[in-house]
């Protein structure tokens, strides 16, 4: 007789294989989809933090601004190149080690490739007039400077305005009445008829006809000849319109206001840029913060505009004091009185003593730019303890004195006023140029552009697996 079999245990542990089975096979695809989307997300991180790492080394170190030069070093710069930069690094993180380093025997458990890299937006040094070079300066001396530093220049520029003191115009006046006292028609005791009268300030208009230079500074020929073509600087590129530009808007810092944005930027530039006193090095221009304000090609140049910008507000200041000095003013008018009684022509009197206060502020002027130059200070509006020159030396026209102390603005602070003067398109773009061409000194950056450098970049990044998914993902990259 056969005996029969039950095979129940055979098929309650295959169906119970089947089901651990597919349980684990669910864990390890699971395991797979999502280990492929972390490592995916992983080195878009990491590939996007390696692209910013490779900040311009002497853009930081001499500007100390955090920008990716998008030409790496080469001629040709824009975002082809950095988008490389990451398809570099990504392949590098998505890939597994070979040679030196590689596990023996291992499976790529994910198999993920990269598919594309595309830069979809990026904010530029230059975009909007140089509104993102002015941030990324701001932002880099806010902290040391602080807000409540830029009071004093506020008051110095109430002053300036309230009293016209770069208006000009004193220079325009002296001439007009020098040209008075020369064609000044009279006639003598016997009916004859003559033309120009002796100018009680001749001795100080040929000091004058000099130069300011000549006047303040005790020796020319140790002034920077250095001369930088503006041609090919990305000011005159900006202007042309022929500069790359980006397409993220400027984010504006919310607890500053455009003054005290503006005040800031100039103290980043006094401070990473050289000026008549104070050479930063080996730079393009030794008087950078003159260029900005002047804007011409040479140093030397630029140094005598300010010079003659300083004499020209000295100049209506000190005429200001004398004017509303009672003792100077009579004894100006002692001077014409008898200036104009020695020729007698006493009608000549308010001429004369008009040339006189005029003369007599120009050289207080000369002083106080030489007292500049020297290393002392100069208040913007002077009084009786403050002034120098007597009447009698200063029309005399020697004008060598000068002191390294005093109290009120220095140099520098009257750069400040002038920079505050100048137009901020005009102050950045010129600021950008002495940035890249001193760069363009350095090893290996010829060929730098501003308008090449990065300040923020954004990324669409397609990676895919062998074992059919895809994942993209947006990343954005920036230093603050």
């Amino acid at each position: 007789m056969k005996k029969e079999q039950n095979g129940y245990l055979t098929v309650f542990l295959s169906l119970c294989i089947a089901v651990v089975l597919t349980l684990c096979l669910t864990l390890i695809e699971g395991a797979r989809r999502g280990g492929a989307a972390l490592e995916a997300s992983c080195a878009a991180d990491m590939g996007i933090q390696s692209v910013l790492a490779e900040y311009h080394r002497q853009l930081l170190e001499q500007y100390n601004l955090f920008a990716i030069d998008s030409s790496y070093g080469t001629t040709s710069s824009g975002s082809q190149n950095t988008e490389k930069r990451l398809i570099y690094y990504l392949n590098q993180n998505l890939t597994p080690p070979e040679g030196i380093g590689a596990l023996p025997n291992v499976r790529d458990f994910l198999k993920l490739r990269l598919d594309g890299v595309k830069m979809t937006e990026m904010s530029v040094l230059t975009d909007e007039g140089g509104a993102v070079f002015r941030r990324r300066a701001v932002e880099a001396v806010k902290d040391d400077i602080g807000l409540s530093a830029l009071n004093e220049l506020s008051e110095w520029m109430e002053a300036v305005e309230i009293n016209g003191l770069d208006a000009g115009g004193i220079d325009r006046e002296k001439e007009e009445v020098d040209r008075y006292i020369q064609e000044y028609e009279y006639e003598d005791e016997d009916g004859e008829l003559h033309k120009g009268v002796e100018n009680p300030t001749e001795v100080l208009e040929k000091s004058k006809r000099l130069g300011i230079l000549k006047l303040v500074v005790e020796d020319e020929s140790r002034l920077s000849r250095n001369t930088l073509p503006l041609s090919g600087l990305v000011y005159q590129r900006m202007l042309q319109g022929k500069v790359s530009r980006g397409n993220l808007a400027v984010e504006k810092a919310g607890w500053l206001d455009d003054l005290s944005e503006r005040l800031l930027f100039q103290e980043y530039l006094l401070r990473y840029m050289g000026r008549y006193g104070n050479d930063a090095g080996k730079q393009a221009l030794h008087y950078q913060i003159e260029y900005l304000i002047a804007g011409k090609e040479n140093d030397t140049d630029n140094l005598r505009s300010v010079a003659d910008r300083i004499c020209a507000v000295r100049e209506t200041a000190n005429a200001i004091f004398l004017w509303n000095d009672p003792v100077k003013c009579a004894e100006a008018e002692l001077a014409a009185g008898a200036a104009s009684a020695a020729l007698g022509l006493p009608a000549l009197t308010p001429v004369l003593k008009t040339a006189i206060i005029l003369g007599w502020a120009y050289a207080e002027s000369v002083y106080d730019v030489k007292t500049l130059f020297s290393g002392g200070r100069i208040p913007l509006m002077k009084d009786e303890t403050s002034w120098h020159y007597g009447l009698t030396a200063a029309l005399s026209g020697n004008l060598g004195d000068s002191s390294s102390g005093g109290t009120g603005l220095s140099y520098e602070d009257y750069l400040r006023v002038f920079m505050t003067l100048t137009d901020l398109d005009r102050l950045t773009g010129r600021a950008m140029d002495m940035v890249e061409s001193d760069i363009r000194m350095t090893a290996g950056n010829e060929a730098f552009r501003l308008d090449g450098c990065y300040d923020r970049v954004s990324f669409d990044i397609r990676i895919s697996s062998a074992y059919g998914y895809e994942y993209r993902t947006e990343r954005k990259g920036f230093y603050f």
